[in-house]
């Protein structure tokens, strides 16, 4: 083959065109590096590393310095979200110096996400731990909890929650004792029933959103359907099974053998008078209309999916593939 035609078959990232290929960097991490007396020439393999990204606020401070002690600092970045803008009041933890800090006022965890997750920049990280800060883990270890995932082939995941301590707003996500993990559940009331043969939400295929765990090609194609504008997510869960690299009803699983608590505490919306955003009153409470804005979302979400199916005469929907297969 000549040169001119190999030169033709290169793939180049847009933009590079203009340099030379060796010199192009396509990824990137959240190491720190020293301003001085580092050596650049390192032939030992990087470490296996996967990523905690938290929402907080300095109100929380005591949970999440119990969820952040839960993982190892040799396996995990930390990486914490201030939506309160206030960031020097965690310093005196032992780890803060070692996370990373994002601090933009009144924004959600999926903000964060969409903005400073992108799939090239985490693209290093085996795991990605998206969680919420009212999370108990007294019963959680995050290394065994990462030894069932892959001995599962979870793709997509979360750690089941202790229904006699934790708010559950789905079934699937309450933990059932003796198992080590449950991938679907049987439900014969209500409008919605499960059966065994179940292949789609809320039955199977799918976790909530307070700490979704997310592997490497999981989270690239979840950040791709994360909206820019809809930043509270609402509807994103009962379509992360498209996500799940192949068969959802195997690779969309809740861990019950390590489990957590979920507080239910809605912080988003509360402000005190310690913030600039007041003038008048001492504390101000919009829990109600960030409610109200989330139903909004999800509606729109929803719509712009059913909009997208009709525009993309190529997508087949592995959904129906899946259920054709089982009722054959």
């Amino acid at each position: 083959m000549q040169t001119s035609d190999i030169c033709k078959d290169r793939c180049r990232p847009s933009g590079s065109e203009a340099l030379p290929q060796g010199i192009v960097t396509k990824k990137s991490n959240y190491k720190m590096r020293p301003l001085w007396g580092s050596s650049l020439k390192n032939d030992n393999p990087p470490p296996s590393m996967s990523l905690l990204a938290i929402a907080v606020g300095i109100k929380q401070k005591a949970i999440v310095n119990q969820i952040v002690e839960k993982f190892p600092l040799s396996d995990f970045v930390v990486m914490l979200f201030h939506y309160d803008g206030v960031v020097d009041e965690w310093r005196d933890l032992s780890w803060s110096n070692s996370a990373i800090h994002v601090s933009a006022v009144n924004q959600t965890k999926w903000w964060f996400a969409k903005r400073f997750l992108h799939p090239d920049i985490v693209s290093e990280y085996n795991y990605i731990f998206l969680w919420d800060e009212d999370l108990g883990v007294e019963n959680f270890n995050p290394r065994r909890y990462l030894s069932i995932v892959k001995d599962e082939g979870l793709e997509v995941s979360q750690p089941a929650l202790d229904p006699s301590r934790s708010t559950v707003h789905h079934q699937i996500t309450a933990r059932i004792r003796n198992s080590i993990v449950h991938r679907k559940i049987l439900k014969f009331r209500g409008n919605t029933k499960c059966y065994g043969n179940s292949t789609s939400p809320p039955c199977t295929g799918w976790v909530e959103m307070m700490a979704p765990v997310f592997s490497k090609a999981a989270w690239q194609c979840t950040w791709y359907m994360i909206q820019n504008d809809l930043i509270h997510a609402w509807g994103l869960d009962r379509k992360l099974g498209y996500c799940a690299q192949g068969d959802w009803t195997k690779n969309v699983g809740v861990v019950d053998a390590e489990y957590i608590v979920h507080l239910g505490l809605s912080t988003l919306g509360v402000f005190n008078g310690s913030e600039a955003l007041l003038s008048k009153s001492k504390e101000v409470d919009k829990r109600p209309e960030v409610r109200t804005q989330s139903s909004v979302e999800m509606n729109i979400f929803h719509e712009r999916w059913e909009a997208a199916i009709k525009e993309d005469r190529c997508w087949v929907d592995p959904y129906q593939l899946i259920s054709n297969q089982t009722r054959h």
